[in-house]
């Protein structure tokens, strides 16, 4: 750091210096710094206590404990020249403690920190001026996990940063901000500067974190939906054993579907489900629109017959922003709430084995007539 002078057009550069040569103190010194200018870290912070340790069968005592603008707990380590090796896991003790106080507890905290002040002040009315309300009841404090966590020293160690960096992949609301004495002549300065995350780059840091934990949260579901699934098509070819063999050969997959051949290449007898539906069907797709369409067009110049030989009404969707096509009979139902899977498995296995004497003869037609026309004549 240096110091500019304006008259001769030169900077001179400050003096580094380190707490302890110049005889500061973590609590009588840098810990008081903190308390009465927190705005040093970069945001309007109140700080509520000093020392709190207030932590039930423990004697441990967090150096300040402060709220942030949100409403949001904060708690601020303070470490002098060297942060050790295990203030994280001390912050995350703090933070965890901290976590169960209610509102009333916060508001009897800061109370007993203005009455130790010498402040005749009531806490209620400090905290509304701070929130910018009228009345107190309309603060809310410490909602769910939003404790933050800010650890302050002159030196960070390398298991330190390490470990804060990964904690912010988790969301984790760690912040470490490094300290810095200089002098020059008889004058002492202090540097405070955030490091972890640097300030800009703390919206791509949350960003980033944020991003990371979708994936990991994505990846908790889709690996649950493929156990749900698995065992949902184990149940379904098993129930479909009992009333055809055509799913004999078929093993339970994790995908939403499952399928079994119908003697046209492309033209699959698949059964599907998810969140809102089971469904028995006819899917067309061998991998050409004009094919996929041509099929679809010739079983559905036959609907009639079709659907008699089926019993009921079935769904026609040429799909025409897509290259395949489908015939469906489908209910309504969650593959996801078990308690339906008896109902759902029971509607769809029934209506396969009608899907399946319904368009035998259909399809064995068109496998004959695909096999003598080639494909420029579809």
């Amino acid at each position: 750091m240096f110091k500019i002078n304006s008259d001769s057009n030169e900077i001179a550069p400050l003096q580094l210096r380190s707490f302890s040569d110049l005889g500061f103190e973590e609590r009588a010194n840098l810990q008081e710094w903190i308390a009465k200018q927190p705005s040093c870290l970069g945001e309007e912070l109140l700080i509520i206590q000093k020392e709190f340790s207030g932590f039930s069968e423990t004697r441990e005592r967090l150096d300040l404990l402060a709220l942030d603008k949100q409403g949001s707990l904060v708690i601020i380590e303070n470490k002098l020249d060297d942060t050790g090796r295990d203030v994280t896991w001390q912050a995350l003790k703090y933070a965890s403690y901290c976590s169960g106080l209610s509102k009333e507890n916060i508001r009897k905290i800061y109370q007993d920190f203005l009455d130790q002040s010498g402040s005749e002040e009531k806490a209620e009315d400090r905290l509304a001026d701070y929130f910018e309300v009228d009345d107190y009841q309309e603060i809310s404090l410490n909602k769910g996990v939003t404790q933050r966590i800010v650890l302050i020293a002159a030196n960070f160690r390398k298991e330190v940063t390490s470990t804060v960096l990964w904690l912010l992949n988790f969301k984790l609301r760690v912040q470490c901000f490094k300290v810095t004495p200089y002098s020059m002549g008889d004058d002492l300065l202090l540097n405070v500067e955030q490091i972890i995350p640097t300030k800009d780059a703390e919206d791509f840091m949350i960003g980033l974190a944020e991003k990371a934990q979708d994936e990991v949260t994505g990846a908790s579901e889709e690996k649950n939906r493929h156990i749900v699934r698995r065992a949902f098509w184990t149940e379904v070819i098993a129930e479909m054993a009992k009333k055809s063999p055509l799913y004999r050969n078929i093993s339970p997959g994790t995908a939403s579907w499952i399928g079994a051949g119908s003697g046209v290449r492309g033209a699959g007898f698949n059964f599907a489900a998810g969140k809102a539906y089971g469904r028995a069907e006819v899917y067309i797709d061998r991998g050409d629109r004009d094919e996929n369409k041509w099929i679809f067009d010739e079983l559905f110049q036959q609907k009639e017959a079709i659907e008699q030989a089926f019993g009921q009404s079935l769904v026609w969707q040429r799909l025409e922003d897509k290259r395949a096509c489908r015939i469906k009979s489908e209910m309504e139902g969650n593959i996801y709430e078990r308690e339906r899977w008896p109902e759902m498995i029971e509607f769809m296995t029934d209506a396969m084995v009608r899907v399946q004497k319904a368009f035998r003869e259909p399809l064995d037609k068109i496998n004959r007539e695909l096999k003598a026309k080639p494909a420029a004549q579809m």
